[in-house]
């Protein structure tokens, strides 16, 4: 696919939210490394826009103490980053001041190649809240064209895209009113992760995984993104996300259009885009009814995760003490088109579980029992390939073997591919594939206004079933378990297991 990426031009871009944590995290330390590799264009400047007032000097001081920290190489190249920081300059102004985007307008043009002044990429680093007035304010500084003009100019937003299907549908519309749909980049990091591009290029590339990737081999499909942090200092946040919005309704979503998905009629963005939204919109309609028997929620009280004691959720800070918030959600879903018609997805995400880890499991139609039931006592263990997203990436295939020796015993064996062994070099970041794709004007991993608004429509009808309801006793799960009783009985319906994500060395 990096054979197929646009050249990238000289341009400009612009971080509003300056100040913030995911600058200084994330955004410069990806830059830096982009610039490091030869990846970003031959003249390009990054400026950096907040409220507080700071010098070209102190700003740039700032960022290389963070990158000390953060940078995914260390130490880090004193030679590099003083060619890098040359480029890297303060605007100081606030988000709603008219004159501050004047005074960005005359940085802009103090750079003298036209170029810096026209292609401009515009990263809101800063509260949604804010996302339409910033537009608003480009719009109306002339620095940014919703109908063309000269150069290009894009605007990268951050995830939360509101917190229900009306306040994304406000927020989408409030966006569009100052720029085109083709110019609004809605970033999720998840889709930079390497195993997860993978996909695609692991169901159409192979023959004999292609040709098992639909309801006559498959059994099922569990999708495990597992964190072991609890919600730490996030409690506010948390009380008003919650695990439904904070992560199902976006990165689980996200993984489930790509592994069931249909085949793009090509790897344009928009091909690529349609096949994840016509998926999205397959998944059968859950009623306030259905979703007592299809999904279930938990909560963690204290416990111990990782040899160390942890909080119960009601007792972190900014919590309420009895809140009914969730910190974990399980969902069975079923897709109801040609491919898939009968087999249940099933997705769960949770906070204070053993291991942080993420994958996809495709589970393969067990065989007759009929030539090895008596060796295995009825129970031969089911074929199964499983993409693990993060961490230690990489891809496993579990079938039978026989075991050595004068009887017939049969036991699961495993072939992996990990890609640090296969490749032995280290997978960029997310944000540095992202931060590229955006510069060059790809949108392929980014997510369309039709996607966002049909994963909120799947949200918010799990969270009318819920409504008015109080966890129960068997929703409650003990911080560092696999999560309440509750999820276990979701599978057990239909005769299957949660298979836990195990560490890989």
């Amino acid at each position: 696919m990096d054979a197929e990426r646009k050249a990238v031009e000289p341009c400009s871009i612009v971080i509003f939210g300056a100040s913030g944590d995911l600058t200084a995290r994330k955004l410069i330390p990806a830059l830096y490394h982009l610039f490091k590799e030869k990846q970003l264009p031959a003249a390009f400047r990054v400026i950096g826009f907040a409220r507080r007032e700071k010098t070209d000097d102190s700003w740039r001081a700032e960022l290389r103490v963070a990158l000390d920290e953060f940078s995914r190489t260390k130490p880090v190249d004193d030679v590099a980053w003083a060619a890098f920081a040359q480029n890297v300059v303060y605007c100081m102004g606030d988000l709603t001041d008219p004159a501050a985007y004047a005074k960005l307008e005359q940085l802009l043009n103090s750079f003298g190649d036209a170029r810096l002044r026209n292609n401009l990429l515009f990263y809101l680093a800063t509260s949604p809240s804010q996302f339409g007035d910033v537009a608003e304010q480009l719009h109306n500084a002339k620095l940014l064209h919703r109908h063309g003009g000269e150069g290009w100019q894009r605007l990268v937003v951050e995830k939360p895209f509101g917190h229900d299907l009306a306040s994304a549908h406000a927020l989408n519309n409030e966006l569009t009113r100052f720029a085109h749909e083709r110019q609004v980049f809605r970033i999720d990091h998840y889709l930079g992760k390497e195993t997860v591009q993978n996909i695609l290029m692991f169901r159409f590339s192979n023959s004999i995984f292609e040709r098992l990737w639909n309801r006559e081999s498959v059994d099922h499909v569990q999708i495990t993104v597992s964190e072991k942090m609890g919600v730490g200092g996030r409690g506010g946040y948390y009380e008003e996300a919650g695990a439904l919005r904070d992560m199902l309704q976006n990165h689980i979503l996200q993984v489930l259009s790509l592994v069931a998905m249909e085949p793009p009629v090509s790897l344009e963005a928009e091909s690529i885009r349609d096949e994840k939204v016509k998926l999205l919109k397959s998944i059968r309609a859950l009623k306030p009814e259905d979703v007592a028997k299809q999904v279930v929620r938990g909560q963690y009280f204290a416990g111990v995760v990782g040899g160390q004691p942890q909080t119960g959720y009601r007792q972190e800070t900014k919590v309420k003490p009895d809140s009914n918030v969730e910190t974990y959600v399980a969902a069975k879903l079923y897709i109801d088109n040609w491919r898939w018609s009968g087999v249940p997805f099933y997705l769960r995400t949770g906070k204070c579980l053993p291991l942080g880890a993420s994958e996809v499991r495709i589970q393969f139609r067990p065989t007759p029992q009929v030539l090895f039931s008596a060796a295995t006592g009825g129970k031969l263990d089911p074929n199964a390939l499983t993409l693990r997203l993060q961490p230690n990436e990489g891809i496993s295939i579990r079938f039978n073997g026989k075991v050595p020796g004068t009887s017939i015993g049969v036991r699961p064996v495993r072939m992996h591919f990990s890609y640090d062994t296969e490749f032995g070099a280290y997978t960029p970041e997310a944000y540095e594939r992202l931060l590229l794709e955006a510069i060059a004007g790809d949108a392929t991993l980014f997510i369309r206004r039709d996607e966002v608004e049909t994963a909120w429509h799947i949200a918010d009808a799990i969270r009318q079933g819920w409504e008015g309801r109080s966890l129960t006793n068997r929703e409650f799960y003990a911080a560092g378990t696999w999560g309440p009783i509750a999820a276990e009985e979701l599978l057990s319906q239909n005769g299957h297991v949660w298979r836990d994500p195990q560490p890989i060395k």
